[in-house]
């Protein structure tokens, strides 16, 4: 059995799609109903690889029907996709049960490759993949979809200029079905117009139509990435400016960072602590929440050449966050990892805090400890100058080793 898991539209259905293309294979997604429709569905899909005319039987519970598939398997080599997994689970609370003593039972029969998968990453870590899950230890692979990285976007965004392949990924994050809507005939102006800033754009509602398959009280998650995009960061500050408990809004920033929309950072080499401040991890919801939501009227109004004009001057200092994401990928993947790096770090982070020397706030944009002995500090600058050459490397990020 194997498990795949990873946020919505990240390609995982695609995925599996592609490896069954040319196999013998059961499809199934479960949807956010009841049993008795997710359990009609999955009769229709073991009625379709038959291939058989008229109504399809409907089995009587799902243990009847994975029985059935599994008795298929003992003849033959086939694959059963149950994808959105979590929705069948949870209209079903036995399925987890049922698997279990399903596998036990034809493991040595039965010639069937189940695969599992899910989009509520929280629900298959603590409920499929956790040790206290009825199917724990019957996995034989598992894999996480993560987006892509800045590197393998500008795969998709060939045509466009270096400094554009930035701003896109500072856009749209590494999530594929976005990277493909970008038109490289058009300009960046007329693809933000096109993706963000139209009523019907693909992306004008996306993050709202996101959450809203994975939280209840959208109302509250949307006050708490707002606060967040606008600079409040700290969870005290948070809870000020929602009218809400430090206690609340921590619960609901937890369920944001197990959706990987927001992170928790620490200045590097410390201590989570007081100095721990919240981030957006996401840069489409970064992108979104930073200026579509201030821009509404006037794109409803269908006045996107306006939006555009009131977006633009921000972008440079928007870019700021993004291309030091960009350079500590360049240090782990362009350098690290090649071998060709002088400081051998073990992980890369930013600093902030209080200069002695100088006796005022300050920040450090990247930096690694090798050793006592030997470390990597690093500035990052977002400029108009090329970041990327050919081999899209970034050509413009200045570092100094620091040795003491």
């Amino acid at each position: 059995m194997a498990v795949i898991y990873g946020r919505r539209r990240g390609g995982k259905t695609s995925l599996i799609r592609e490896f069954i293309r040319d196999k013998k294979a059961i499809y199934f997604m479960g949807i956010e109903s009841n049993e008795k429709q997710n359990l009609h569905n999955f009769s229709d899909a073991i009625h379709g690889f038959h291939r058989e005319e008229g109504p399809a039987p409907l089995y009587a519970s799902f243990q009847d029907a994975l029985e059935a598939v599994f008795q298929m398997a003992k003849e033959e080599r086939m694959i059963l996709v149950m994808d959105e997994y979590p929705y069948a689970a949870r209209t079903s609370p036995g399925l987890f049960f049922v698997l279990q003593r399903l596998i036990d039972q034809y493991r040595d029969n039965s010639r069937l490759m189940i695969i599992l998968c899910g989009s509520s990453m929280s629900y298959m870590e603590d409920e499929v993949l956790a040790y206290k899950s009825p199917i724990y230890g019957r996995r034989t692979a598992q894999l996480k979809i993560l987006s892509f990285s800045f590197r393998e976007c500008c795969l998709f965004l060939h045509g466009f200029s270096p400094e554009d392949q930035a701003v896109i990924y500072g856009m749209t994050g590494g999530t594929a079905p976005y990277l493909l809507e970008m038109d490289s005939r058009l300009t960046l102006e007329e693809n933000v117009k096109e993706d963000f800033l139209k009523p019907a754009s693909l992306l004008y509602e996306e993050p709202e139509n996101l959450l809203k398959q994975e939280v209840r009280e959208l109302s509250m998650y949307n006050a708490m990435i707002s606060a967040v995009s606008g600079g409040t960061t700290r969870l005290s500050e948070i809870a000020s400016q929602t009218g809400e408990t430090t206690s609340t809004c921590s619960t609901y920033m937890k369920s944001l960072m197990e959706l990987g929309i927001i992170k928790r950072e620490t200045p590097y080499g410390e201590k989570s602590g007081r100095k721990s401040i919240y981030r957006i991890d996401d840069n489409m919801f970064r992108f979104w929440y930073r200026f579509i939501p201030a821009n509404t009227s006037l794109i409803e109004r269908g006045a996107d050449e306006l939006a555009w004009k009131r977006i633009a001057p921000s972008i440079p200092e928007y870019m700021g966050a993004i291309f030091e994401q960009i350079c500590q990928e360049y240090l782990w993947g362009g350098k690290m990892l090649e071998g060709e790096s002088p400081i051998l770090f073990q992980s890369l982070g930013r600093w902030w805090g209080n200069d002695p020397v100088r006796k005022k706030q300050t920040e450090i944009d990247i930096m690694g400890i090798e050793d006592k002995a030997h470390a990597l500090f690093g500035g990052c600058k977002w400029t108009k100058e090329a970041l990327i050459n050919s081999q899209n490397r970034i050509s413009h990020v200045f570092l100094s080793n620091a040795a003491s």
